[in-house]
């Protein structure tokens, strides 16, 4: 995992990133936030740097960095922190992520189909025409994104979590949502068509919300998803 050395600045209640050493190698950790460092395009070229001359990242802190005009086509991603990170314009296929978090981050207009991302969090993301069609993302956390003009079609999303998420003409086609959690969520032109919803989790008694029935038969401990 990344390291949790605060940031130096004493007002400051951040992570430090993470510093390269005169040969490019990750050093593990740095010694101030993103926001406080000195030289934020040189910063920024190192990270650029480390990762794409690395397939495997591991225990990288990029927090606050953004990224555009770069490949992650099919990186790998252990134990990252890209939170309150800006991904603009990318074009990366099969990118994968274990323990990894992107909380709080903007993706936009970005295309990561395939990817496969399990225990990762997305937690307070926006994404805005964002497709992660064909991805394989299991146990992730969803809760708080706002979502606009996005894709999850044909995607395994088995036992992640979209709690508070604000979905926005954004799809979920053919998907696997067994066991995948949809409390509370606020919804605009949103399609779960051929997804297995009868076993999602939309609300705690059931789905009385999504079938408009004030009353439903389903005994205690079994969520029924709607019929869409």
């Amino acid at each position: 995992m990344f390291s949790y050395a605060k940031c130096r600045n004493p007002e400051c209640k951040h992570f430090a990133i993470s510093d390269f050493d005169q040969n490019g190698n990750l050093i593990e950790s740095g010694e101030f936030c993103y926001a406080h460092t000195e030289n934020k395009e040189e910063i920024q070229h190192k990270f650029y740097n480390y990762i794409m001359t690395h397939d495997k990242v591991v225990g990288l802190n990029a927090s606050g960095l953004t990224f555009t005009n770069i490949e992650l086509s099919n990186k790998k991603f252990y134990g990252c922190n890209f939170s309150h990170c800006l991904f603009a314009g990318l074009n990366s296929v099969g990118i994968r992520s274990r323990m990894t978090t992107f909380a709080f981050s903007t993706f936009s207009d970005c295309n990561f189909i395939q990817s496969n991302s399990h225990f990762t969090s997305y937690a307070g993301a926006k994404f805005s025409h964002v497709i992660f069609t064909g991805s394989d993302m299991v146990q992730n956390n969803f809760c708080g994104i706002s979502s606009f003009q996005s894709s999850f079609d044909d995607s395994d999303l088995y036992s992640s979590y979209f709690i508070n998420a604000k979905l926005i003409d954004t799809s979920f086609r053919n998907c696997n949502i067994k066991e995948t959690v949809f409390y509370e969520i606020t919804q605009q032109n949103v399609s779960f068509r051929q997804s297995n919803t009868n076993a999602a989790i939309f609300d705690k008694r059931g789905s009385a919300l999504f079938t408009g029935l004030e009353e439903l038969n389903v005994p205690r401990g079994v969520q029924k998803g709607p019929g869409l």
